[in-house]
């Protein structure tokens, strides 16, 4: 009886045991499927896109940026193929050893690589402009944890020259400085997307086709009225003048005078565009554009047109030039040489400040005024680059009599490089003023046509009357006596102006200031093909325009005319001077 109530008990025991242990385990696959139901279907959405996130990535990508040629489709810009090295530092285990690998196969700082790697954030770039072939020697490694992204990297072959106009572009692909950042809506490739999968080791097992489609996604292309033939002429003679007179900087233009088409625009010093953050962002300026300077006796060519459109005076006027010293109230006026009674034509061919004053006060101020803004003084010449200042030019109710005497040759007045070179080539172009532009055409990865610019009139800024008087004065001007006669080339005959611009001083002052050499003009007299403006500042070893910005407009003439294949007079063959 006793071993049977222990047996019982046994039984009893074991089925409470097995009671307990069913109730616990029917409790875990509640709590088990509560769980599930809650991950599954409460948060299923939710936990969908976090693994996503984990295992699939949308890469943001730009198109192939369009490229820039010269004139004559010779290539000045492109975009060569690139691969950006990205990391995900949480999925890197050894920091350290991939770190000095990276930097051995692109030869950059070991430490800079870890510390990207070491990172807090998910993701971080290593380097944005790696060559395919070390791209692709670091993939080979097998090192999880890295993106290759195909890229574009900004190439300007002829690293100096025209920087100034060409600009550059970021990192990032847009448009910084020069047509790159005026046109990069044009040149900037489409954006697109590509999806890359990864597994648990970070090894991409498909990626969307997206990523072979780039071609779909370029940018337009830009033909420039640049000549790169004629801008390294340009160049070259400007750096030499710059150099030989120990001046500050300098600027030379080369424009098609009937078209104001740019055939070269150079600054001086340049910089190097695939280097660009090395040098200042002075030196990134286009000052041909951006910066405006008082214009000196040049300006005395745009007196003799108000003089001749106001119908005072004929190119026969005679002024007494009071043998070099003209007193205006309690200012004095001051020839380099004393003159006696001069023309309208010899007051420009000798540029006397005297002659000038006299006219001046002849005509009028309205009649200086009017004349200078119908050549676009004082304001913006429209040209297609950023940054364009538009000069100064006050209205004439607030000259007072000096300022009216003053302005006549070239002071209290101010200019751009490109307003001054685009008002003479109006002279040349029979007295209508074009707008200038340095952009010919857009066109599409296929060369097509999208978009084109012909040349465009502004208006009429004097008679053709006028405009051929001036040509005579202004060719009178660099004949042996004038104070031209050092920018004529050997069978060539040559319009043009000196100008020697004193620089004001930060007090307001001329006294002990710097100076701006200028030399502008075109060629040949009868028939312009160029036109073309020098200015030099602050020469150190001369600082005459005749002396100093002549001989570089000489050379700019000669050898651009010698390409262009225009034979000289043989009427008019001399020796230069």
């Amino acid at each position: 009886m006793i071993s049977t109530a222990n047996t019982k008990r046994r039984i009893m025991r074991r089925n409470r045991r097995i009671l307990v242990i069913g109730g616990i385990f029917t409790v875990l696959y509640l709590i088990i499927g509560v769980k599930a139901f809650y991950l599954q279907v409460i948060q299923n959405a939710d936990l969908s896109k976090r693994a996503s996130n984990e295992y699939a990535r949308n890469i943001n990508c730009t198109g192939r940026r369009g490229s820039i040629y010269d004139v004559k489709h010779r290539e000045l810009v492109l975009s060569t193929d690139v691969v950006s090295i990205g990391a995900h530092p949480a999925q890197i285990p050894d920091k350290d050893k991939l770190s000095t690998a990276i930097a051995q196969n692109l030869g950059i700082s070991q430490r800079l690589v870890y510390q990207r790697l070491s990172s807090s954030r998910p993701f971080v770039w290593i380097d944005r402009n790696v060559t395919p072939a070390a791209a692709e020697s670091i993939k080979s490694l097998g090192y999880p944890g890295l993106e290759y992204i195909p890229s574009y990297c900004r190439v300007y072959p002829n690293r100096t020259l025209a920087a100034q106009v060409l600009g550059f572009s970021g990192i990032d692909g847009n448009g910084l400085e020069g047509v790159e950042y005026y046109y990069d809506d044009y040149l900037r490739g489409n954006p697109y997307q590509w999806k890359i999968i990864r597994d648990a080791l970070g090894r991409i097992f498909e990626q969307d086709e997206a990523l072979a489609c780039t071609q779909s996604y370029e940018g337009k292309n830009l033909i420039l009225t640049i000549d790169s033939t004629i801008q390294y002429i340009a160049e070259k003679a400007l750096k030499r003048v710059v150099e030989e007179n120990n001046a500050k900087s300098g600027i030379a233009i080369v424009m098609d005078p009937g078209s104001a088409e740019i055939r070269a625009l150079v600054n001086y010093p340049a910089f190097n565009p695939n280097s660009f953050v090395v040098y200042s962002k002075e030196d990134w300026r286009n000052r041909a554009i951006t910066d405006p300077f008082e214009p000196g006796s040049t300006l005395k060519v745009f007196l003799a047109a108000a003089a001749l459109e106001s119908g005072k005076c004929g190119p026969d006027y005679v002024v007494y030039c009071e043998n070099g010293q003209y007193r205006i109230g309690r200012n004095v006026i001051h020839d380099t040489h004393p003159y006696g009674n001069l023309t309208l034509g010899e007051v420009v061919k000798y540029s006397s400040n005297i002659g000038a004053a006299k006219i001046a006060e002849m005509i009028g101020p309205e009649a200086l005024y009017q004349t200078l803004v119908n050549f676009g003084f004082g304001e913006k010449t429209g040209i297609d680059c950023p940054g364009e200042a538009s000069g100064c030019l006050r209205d004439w109710r607030q000259w007072k009599k000096i300022d009216n005497a003053t302005i006549a040759f070239g002071q209290g007045v101010s200019v751009s490089a490109i307003a001054l070179i685009t008002a003479v080539s109006a002279i040349a172009n029979d007295g209508v003023l074009m707008r200038p532009r340095v952009v010919k055409a857009i066109t599409d990865k296929n060369g097509a046509v999208v978009k084109s610019f012909g040349p465009e009139e502004v208006r009429k800024a004097i008679s053709p009357e006028t405009a051929q008087n001036l040509k005579q004065m202004m060719q009178a001007a660099t004949e042996p006596e004038g104070t031209g006669s050092n920018a004529v080339p050997p069978g060539y005959s040559v319009c043009g102006k000196t100008g020697t611009a004193q620089k004001i001083n930060p007090d307001g002052t001329y006294r002990n200031c710097q100076y701006n050499a200028v030399f502008v003009g075109f060629s040949p007299a009868d028939s312009p093909k160029l036109a073309v403006l020098v200015v030099v500042n602050e020469p150190r070893k001369h600082h005459y325009g005749g002396v100093v910005a002549a001989p570089a407009f000489r050379e700019i003439i000669l050898e651009t005319f010698n390409y262009m294949g225009i034979p000289p007079d043989n009427n008019l063959f001399r020796e230069g001077a």
